[in-house]
């Protein structure tokens, strides 16, 4: 696990720039990650946005849900969930997808990249 201390904060957007329990894309650099803002957790959950199994960048456009305690994105291709903290594939433990840190400061969006 990288540490804070080795990432690059990167500032996104305005808070209020993200719809609220949706999807939305950034393409920071040359990768495009899916943001995800939670609003009753004021959290925002960062993934990469391609999806493994239909091997297109559509997860910022996947239904955000729960599968029990877990919250978590359905994929729109195939239907597989990934956990918005984990970016674990619940219908197959083999398949994962990166997740970055975020942090909410003074109303702005920041994702946190590995130097």
């Amino acid at each position: 696990m990288t540490s804070e201390l080795n990432l690059n904060w990167i500032d996104l957007c305005s808070l209020d720039q993200l719809p609220e329990n949706l999807g939305s894309a950034a393409l920071v650099g040359d990768q495009q990650i899916a943001l995800f803002y939670i609003k009753q957790q004021e959290q925002v959950f960062a993934l990469n946005n391609f999806d493994p199994f239909s091997e297109a960048n559509v997860l910022s456009r996947g239904i955000v849900g729960s599968v029990g305690e877990e919250l978590v994105v359905a994929s729109p291709i195939y239907k597989e969930h990934f956990s918005l903290s984990t970016g674990q594939c619940l219908e197959d433990e083999s398949v994962s997808i990166s997740t970055y840190p975020t942090k909410i400061t003074e109303g702005r969006l920041l994702i946190g990249l590995a130097n």
